[in-house]
C-alpha cells in the first residue's frame, strides 16, 4: 500500500451522504480513543470490530480496532482519514469489546494495552514510513534547486534505494526534518510509501491430482498406461497415485488429490518423473489451505461412563446452575473432575453453545488435549503461547467461523472472540499462574473469565482440590454454589504422607547430599518394582547462588538486587529477573581463591546428583529451562507416560493436575522454602502446593506415598496436609484475613514506583503516599516501603499498598482518585523519567 504524506482528501460529498467518524483503539498506551473520519466510499466497509489502517502522528501508520462509529467530529483536533479497511467482517466481537473495556477500567490500564495483549501478533500490522527516489527523477538532468539538507537525502537514497523516516532524522540530525521530506515530494523528487503487511497467512500445501479427463474416460486412462509403458519411472508415479487415491472406486476422491510431498518424499520414486507428468498435463498441481492443527485423532471415543460419585456431582452442578451462575467443584486430587468436565462440555455443545476450558499451565494441555480430542475431534481448538503466531491466529479465525466450538487454553484464551459462550471451566482455579504480572494489563484470568461469562450469560465452573480462600468464601456466604467430591476415582486411595526431619537426619549423618536415607531408599524400592517417582523442588537451576569459601564473595546481577543463580549445564551464572548472564568464573574475582562453592540447590542439581546416586535411574527434568521449545512439554510428559523416564524432577509444573497411573512415590525435597515466605497468602500457597504435588501419587490403584523433607516437622501446616483438612486451613486463614483486613474482606492494589535514581524513587513514593492518604484515608494506604528485591533492571523500587472496600461504587471512585494522584505525580518536574505501575488484586 502506498500513501503520500499529504494525503488527498476526497471530494466534497453529495447532499445525501452522511459524514461518519470512527473511534478507534490504537495499539498504544493512550488514555483516550482517537477519532478518524471515514471516507464516504468506506462508509459501508468500516464496521465496529474491524481492523483499519490509520496515520498517527507525523510518520506512524498503524492498524487499530474500530470501537464506535458516529457523526460527531472531534472538537480539539481535525480528524484524519481512515486509510484502508483490512477485514470484510469484524474480527473483534461486541462481547469482546465490552470485556476489553472492563479490563481497562478494572485493572487500571488503557484499551490500547488490552488490544496489544489480546490480538495475536499475526493479526497486528507492522508499518514503517519509507521514502525512495521518484522513478522519473534524474538528479543529473533535472534542473531543480535543492537545499543542502534535501541534497543529503537524495544522495543517501542513491546509495541505499530506500530510507525510513528514522534514517532521515539520524542523517540530518534535526528534529524538524519532515519539512525537507515534504519539499522533495512537492518537487517530485521522492515518493513516500508504507510497507504494511498482514503477518497472518494460512498454511498452504501443494497437492497433485489426476487430470479430470483421465478420471471420467476409462479408455483414455488405459491409453495413458500404454503410452507410459516405455517410461517405467513415470508409470510408477501413476500407479502409486492410483494406489493411494483409488479413483476407479470413487471418482470424487480425485478432487481432494494427494499431497505432493507424499510422492516427492518417497525415495523410490523419481522427482523428475513427477515434474514431467505435471508438465504433460497428466497430473495437475494445486494449492490447498489446510489447518495447522492435528486432524487425525485416531478412533473417536465416547466419553467415559461416569462413576456413581461423578454422576452425582454432575447432577448437583447442573441443578445449581439453575439458580447460580458460578459453581465450585471441590474435588480431592484423583477424584475424576476432568471426566465431569468432559460430560458438561458435551452437554453445553448439545445446547449449541461454545465452551472455554481454562488451564493454568501449558504443561497441563499436553495431557488433557489428547483426551479431549478423542471425544470432540476437530471441534476442539488449542490456544497458548508456545504456538506460533499463525497457529494462534488460526484458532482466532476458527472461533469466528464456528469451526472451533471448544477451546482449551491458558490465561490468554480469555481474549478470544467468543460470541455464543455457554460454559466456562476454570480448572485448578487457585493457581497464581492465572495472574499476568508484566506487561499491562495485569489481569487475573480467573476473574476476567468470570466477567466474560457474566457478559455473555454463560455459566462458570471452578475446579480445584485446594480452592483459593476467596473462592471458598464466596461459596460459604451463598454467592456461588459448592459441590464436593471427597473420594478418589475407582479403587484409588489417598496417599500416605510421611515427614522426614532433615535436621535430625544430618546429625545422624543419614543425608546423602540433599536426599534423606528414607527418601533415597523409597526411590530405589519403587524403581525395583518398575514404578515411577516425582521429585519436587521449588527452584530451577543448579544452585540459587555461589560463594567464595575464603572471602564470602557472592556474584550479583549488574541490573538487579539479587544474586546470580548457577546453571551447570551452560556453565553460566544467570539472573532470573532480567535474564543477565555471565560465564561461571574459575576463581574468585575478589580474592583470587579457587574455592567457589554452590549454595543451596535447584532442580538441575537434584537431577545431576540423582544420576550419580542411582545410575540405573532414567531421570528427566521439567522446569522453565527444559521446556523452552514448542513441543518440549509434550515430549517430557510422553517419555514419562511411556516409562522411558522413571524419575521426573520438577518445579511447580509437576504439581498441577498431571495424571500418571504408575507414580507411587512423590518426594518434596525442601518444604521450608515454600512455607517461610513474606506474604499473607504463604500458608495457603504452601498447603496448596503440598496437597497438589502429593496428589500425583497413587492415582490408579497403586498405593501412593509422599515424603516431605523439612527441618521443622512440627509446623501446623503439615498436620493439615497430613489429614487433607482443607476446612481447617480455610477457617484459620479466614479468621486471620478478617482480623488483619486482607482479601476477601478488602480489595488490594499495589503501586510500584520505579526510577533509575534511588533517592528520586523514594521521594516520589513519599509524595504519592501522602497525596493518596489525603484522597483516601490513612487506614487505606500502607507504605511506602522498600520491597525485598529493591532493584530490577536498573530501576529502584518503592511499593505502596492500598486496601479498598469491596463495594463496586466505592471501588470505582477510589480507582479514579488513585489515577488522579498518579497523574499529578508525573506532572511534577522533579520526577521526570518516573514509572508508576498499578497492580490491581496482586497475586
Amino acid at each position: 500500500m502506498s500513501e503520500l504524506l499529504n494525503f488527498n482528501y476526497p471530494a466534497e460529498p453529495a447532499e445525501d451522504r452522511v459524514t461518519l467518524f470512527a473511534d478507534v483503539i490504537l495499539p498504544l498506551p493512550l488514555p483516550k480513543l482517537y477519532t478518524y473520519r471515514i471516507p464516504f466510499e468506506m462508509n459501508d466497509e468500516v464496521l465496529v470490530g474491524v481492523r483499519v489502517i490509520v496515520q498517527f502522528g507525523a510518520k506512524k501508520v498503524l492498524s487499530c480496532i474500530v470501537a464506535d462509529i458516529h457523526e460527531n467530529a472531534p472538537a480539539d483536533y481535525q480528524a484524519k482519514y481512515v486509510l484502508d479497511v483490512l477485514d470484510d467482517k469484524p474480527i473483534v466481537t461486541a462481547p469482546q469489546l465490552k470485556l476489553f473495556k472492563w479490563i481497562a477500567d478494572y485493572y487500571m490500564c488503557t484499551l490500547g494495552e488490552v488490544i496489544n495483549a489480546a490480538l495475536p501478533s499475526a493479526l497486528k500490522l507492522s508499518s514503517e514510513s519509507r521514502l525512495q527516489l521518484h522513478p522519473s527523477y534524474e538528479p543529473e538532468e533535472d534542473d531543480i534547486p535543492l537545499a543542502t539538507q534535501e541534497a543529503k537525502i537524495i544522495y543517501a537514497l542513491q546509495q541505499n534505494q530506500a530510507l525510513t523516516f528514522t534514517d532521515v532524522g539520524n542523517l540530518l540530525q534535526l528534529k524538524n526534518y519532515h519539512k525537507y521530506i515534504k519539499s522533495l515530494i512537492q518537487k517530485e523528487a521522492i515518493i513516500i510509501f508504507e510497507q504494511v503487511s498482514d503477518k497472518y497467512s494460512p498454511k498452504v500445501v501443494k497437492k497433485v491430482r489426476l487430470s479430470e479427463h483421465f478420471v471420467q474416460d476409462e479408455a483414455m486412462l488405459e491409453e495413458l498406461f500404454a503410452q507410459l509403458t516405455p517410461k517405467p519411472k513415470q508409470l510408477d508415479i501413476l500407479l502409486n497415485y492410483l494406489q493411494k487415491v483409488p479413483v476407479h472406486q470413487d471418482k470424487n476422491l480425485n478432487i481432494q488429490g494427494l499431497e505432493k510431498s507424499v510422492l516427492t518424499g518417497n525415495p523410490h520414486l523419481s522427482q523428475s518423473a513427477i515434474t514431467s507428468l505435471i508438465r504433460k498435463g497428466v497430473l495437475e498441481q494445486f494449492d490447498q489451505i489446510v489447518s495447522r492443527f492435528q486432524t487425525d485423532f485416531g478412533a473417536m471415543q465416547l466419553p467415559m461412563a461416569l462413576s456413581e460419585h461423578q454422576a452425582e456431582a454432575r447432577e448437583e452442578i447442573l441443578g445449581l446452575f439453575k439458580e447460580k451462575d458460578t459453581v465450585l467443584l471441590h474435588g480431592v486430587t484423583g477424584s475424576g473432575k476432568t471426566e465431569v468436565y468432559i460430560d458438561l462440555i458435551k452437554h453445553a455443545l448439545e445446547g449449541g453453545g461454545q465452551v472455554l476450558y481454562l488451564l493454568p499451565e501449558i504443561a497441563l494441555t499436553a495431557q488433557i488435549v489428547t483426551r479431549l480430542m478423542k471425544v470432540f475431534g476437530d471441534q476442539l481448538g488449542v490456544y497458548h503461547s508456545k504456538f506460533s503466531d499463525n497457529e494462534r491466529a488460526e484458532v482466532w479465525q476458527g472461533i469466528l467461523s464456528g469451526k472451533f466450538q471448544v477451546v482449551v487454553g491458558v490465561r490468554s484464551s480469555i481474549f478470544l472472540p467468543f460470541h455464543n459462550l455457554s460454559l466456562v471451566i476454570i480448572d485448578e482455579e487457585h493457581e497464581p499462574s492465572y495472574k499476568q504480572y508484566d506487561p499491562a494489563p495485569r489481569y487475573n484470568a480467573r476473574e476476567t473469565a468470570l466477567m466474560m461469562a457474566h457478559l455473555q450469560g454463560a455459566k462458570t465452573l471452578l475446579g480445584s482440590a485446594t480452592p483459593s480462600v476467596e473462592t471458598y468464601h464466596n461459596c460459604k456466604n451463598g454467592r456461588w454454589g459448592l459441590v464436593s467430591m471427597t473420594k478418589r476415582f475407582g479403587e484409588a486411595q489417598m496417599p500416605d504422607i510421611e515427614l522426614v526431619n532433615t535436621r535430625d537426619e544430618q546429625k545422624r549423618k543419614n543425608m546423602h547430599s540433599h536426599f534423606s536415607a528414607k527418601l533415597l531408599g523409597e526411590i530405589e524400592a519403587r524403581l525395583h518394582r518398575h514404578e515411577q517417582v516425582i521429585l519436587f523442588q521449588n527452584r530451577r537451576g543448579y544452585a540459587p547462588f555461589i560463594a567464595c569459601d575464603e572471602c564470602s564473595w557472592i556474584p550479583k546481577c549488574k541490573h538487579c538486587a539479587v544474586s546470580l543463580s548457577y546453571h551447570k549445564f551452560n556453565q553460566e551464572l544467570r539472573c532470573h529477573y532480567c535474564g543477565y548472564h555471565e560465564r561461571m568464573p574459575s576463581d574468585c574475582p575478589a580474592c583470587g581463591a579457587t574455592t567457589l562453592k554452590s549454595m543451596g540447590f535447584g532442580t538441575e542439581k537434584v537431577e545431576d546428583e540423582l544420576k550419580l546416586l542411582l545410575p540405573n535411574a532414567e531421570v528427566q527434568r521439567m522446569d522453565l529451562d527444559t521446556t523452552k521449545k514448542k513441543n518440549s512439554y509434550q515430549q517430557i510428559i510422553a517419555d514419562f507416560e511411556s516409562g522411558r523416564t522413571n524419575v521426573l524432577v520438577g518445579t511447580q509444573m509437576v504439581t498441577k493436575g498431571l495424571d500418571f497411573e504408575n507414580v507411587s512415590l512423590v518426594g518434596i525435597l525442601n518444604a521450608d522454602t515454600i512455607i517461610n515466605f513474606p506474604d499473607f497468602r504463604a500458608n495457603e500457597r504452601a498447603y496448596q502446593l503440598f496437597v497438589q504435588v502429593s496428589g500425583r501419587a497413587g492415582r490408579k490403584g497403586k498405593h501412593g506415598t509422599v515424603i516431605i523433607q523439612t527441618r521443622d516437622p512440627l509446623q501446623s501446616i503439615f498436620r493439615k496436609v497430613h489429614s487433607n483438612d482443607y476446612q481447617a486451613l480455610y477457617e484459620h486463614e479466614i479468621e486471620d484475613r478478617m482480623r488483619f483486613n486482607y482479601p476477601p474482606f478488602v480489595r488490594m492494589i499495589k503501586i510500584t514506583v520505579k526510577h533509575e535514581d534511588e533517592r528520586t524513587a523514594e521521594n516520589a513514593a513519599i509524595v504519592l503516599a501522602k497525596d493518596l492518604t489525603d484522597r483516601l484515608s490513612k487506614e487505606q494506604v500502607l507504605g511506602p516501603e522498600v520491597p525485598y528485591i529493591f532493584k530490577i533492571r536498573n530501576l529502584f523500587l518503592q511499593e505502596i499498598h492500598i486496601k479498598l472496600h469491596r463495594q463496586s461504587s466505592q471501588l470505582s471512585s477510589s480507582k479514579r482518585l488513585i489515577a488522579g494522584a498518579i497523574h499529578q505525580l508525573k506532572l511534577l518536574p522533579d520526577f521526570k523519567g518516573l514509572r508508576v505501575v498499578v497492580d490491581v488484586d496482586p497475586a
